[in-house]
């Protein structure tokens, strides 16, 4: 938790230097100079805290902590390669390089979502300032590592730690360790907001606590600001929330002061929003604000992007969470019973909005957690109606386990075991093959894995004097010049441009200041087969099926 709240801190710090054009290596190092003292400070207390009494561990618990550890394993390897995936090359790493660039927040129209809350984002601008783009998965990363010991944190504490290894499996097995994305960035700030959310629950009719818990209201309230400074998905949790909280709190200094904490990391993106187009939600408000980069057929193409093409149910493994109800965890603590109102809202929300598998991911952590206790109830289930049939009528809380019991259940350990090993080698092998740690391996790793890298690379190292259009290259634009512009959506759709004729084409590009028209010919081959095309466009170069032209001056 208080890394967590470190890392948030880290947030506002990048967002006040961005705000004055200060975020540059020095401030950025000094910062993490004193995040450094700040642990030293701390390392006494842990130390008492984590190591205070040793843990009793069983057989069953040694083996659920070595499939925990062969689970993570390929998760340390997976951030080392260089980043080629497509949301990070499309404008989480272009805008991190942009704010790196300039030191500056600025609103690049250019992206695909130039109004996003960018906050985790300022981590990757951060970072940028003192190592490469492979640094940025290692940040992304990192939120997931802290999710999984909340999580098994969580699962030790309120129910075994059985359960609370297999619930760190599932989130391990799910989380995405090879790029920069920032959902699970989303996750750590939206699991820890609801830890914090319980303390204060806990702590409220505790007399011995003067503040009744309001500092972790506080806090809860802070977490979730920053998760909404980061997605517009992490709003979904403020009903659930707020109804929380107000069945016990009605003070307006305490609402005040939770507000305050909410706005606090989030409150730049959705002002500045609002004050520069009119929507806060930039474009999803549109329908209420007022369109503006975004028009109708944008919006609605979004939508049926969403919940037609990606619309799918969510991964197997979460299905026991519908079990978890029936779990003695559940029934004896009321955490769990929270953990399941967190779940049961969250599946609602989320079947209702978009049923997009990836748009669930800030619940996943302890909807993983609650598919453990589903899962370890199916096994005593399975293991109870195994010994009954095997008893007879006996009484079942009379059998003692055996010595075949013990057996077979090594016996299970073992083969699962072996098997998580095998998949352990496999990932670990297969992302070590991705790791490039010299300029020239990153150079032919770029070539094999991204359409048209030696074109855009060429452009960037060789700018053409204008802007830059480019067709159906959108998923690579990190690699391109800068202000390349071009998408499916916003002002500088391809409907509005490929279909021209070459000279209506040439003529509204140069009339929007573009020097230069870079085309995935496999995708778009009606543009540059056109006849007279070559009269209004020269090329510059081609490779892998792209083709770079520059735009010639046209007379009017």
């Amino acid at each position: 938790m208080a890394t967590s709240l470190g890392l948030g801190l880290f947030v506002v710090a990048m967002q006040a230097l961005g705000l004055v054009g200060a975020l540059q290596r020095a401030p950025v190092l000094g910062l993490v100079a004193a995040g450094v003292i700040a642990a030293l400070l701390q390392w006494r207390g842990w130390r008492r805290q984590t190591f205070a009494a040793p843990p009793v561990v069983t057989w069953v618990d040694r083996y659920a902590l070595v499939g925990l550890l062969l689970a993570l394993v390929p998760t340390l390897s997976a951030p080392l390669a260089p980043p080629v995936t497509y949301d990070e090359i499309m404008y989480h790493l272009p805008y991190a390089r942009q704010v790196a660039e300039s030191g500056r927040l600025g609103v690049y129209d250019w992206l695909r979502y130039p109004w996003f809350p960018y906050n985790y984002d300022l981590l990757y601008a951060a970072v940028l300032q003192v190592y490469d783009d492979v640094f940025p998965h290692l940040v992304h990363a990192l939120a997931g590592w802290l999710s999984v010991l909340v999580i098994y944190r969580l699962g030790v504490m309120y129910a075994s730690r059985v359960v609370a290894c297999m619930g760190a499996a599932i989130w391990l097995f799910m989380g995405q360790y090879d790029n920069a994305y920032i959902d699970m960035a989303v996750s750590l700030f939206v699991l820890v907001a609801f830890v914090a959310l319980w303390w204060w629950w806990r702590n409220f009719d505790d007399a011995e606590a003067p503040d009744r818990g309001v500092r972790w209201l506080a806090l809860c309230a802070f977490f979730l600001g920053l998760a909404a400074g980061s997605k517009y998905q992490a709003l979904t949790f403020l009903p659930l929330v707020g109804l929380i909280v107000l069945v016990r709190e009605r003070r307006p200094q305490v609402w005040l002061l939770a507000i305050g904490c909410f706005l606090l990391p989030c409150i730049y993106w959705y002002a500045r929003n609002a004050l520069m187009t009119g929507d806060p939600f930039n474009p999803l408000g549109a329908h209420l604000f007022g369109f503006t980069n975004w028009n109708e057929a944008d919006y609605q193409h979004q939508l049926v992007d969403v919940q037609e093409n990606h619309s799918n149910p969510p991964n197997g493994v979460l299905w026991a969470v519908l079990l978890a109800p029936f779990g003695e965890v559940v029934r004896r603590s009321r955490a769990a019973r929270g953990a399941m109102l967190f779940c049961g809202w969250s599946l609602l929300v989320w079947a209702v909005t978009s049923r997009y598998p990836r748009y669930l991911t800030p619940a996943l952590p302890l909807i993983a957690l609650m598919a453990a206790v589903g899962w370890h109830q199916l096994g005593l289930w399975i293991r109870n109606a195994w010994r009954k049939r095997g008893a007879g009528a006996a009484d079942l809380a009379s059998l003692p386990p055996g010595g075949r019991e013990t057996t077979l259940g090594k016996a299970i350990g073992v083969v699962a075991i072996l098997l998580l090993g095998a998949a352990c080698v496999y990932h670990s092998a297969r992302n070590i093959r991705e790791i490039s740690p010299t300029p020239e391996s990153r150079e032919e790793f770029f070539r094999r894995r991204v359409a048209g890298y030696e074109v855009l690379h060429h452009l960037r190292e060789h700018p053409v004097e204008g802007k830059t259009y480019q067709v159906m290259l959108n998923d690579s634009l990190y690699f391109g010049p800068d202000l390349m512009y071009g998408d499916v959506f916003g002002p500088w759709r391809y409907a509005d441009f490929i279909m021209l004729p070459p000279a209506q084409l040439a003529r509204k590009l140069r009339a929007q200041d573009f020097g230069s028209i870079v085309i995935k010919t496999a995708l778009a081959p009606y543009i540059h087969t056109q006849p007279d095309f070559d009269r209004y466009f020269r090329l510059i170069l081609e490779k892998d099926g792209v083709r770079a032209y520059r735009i010639l001056p046209i007379e009017p």
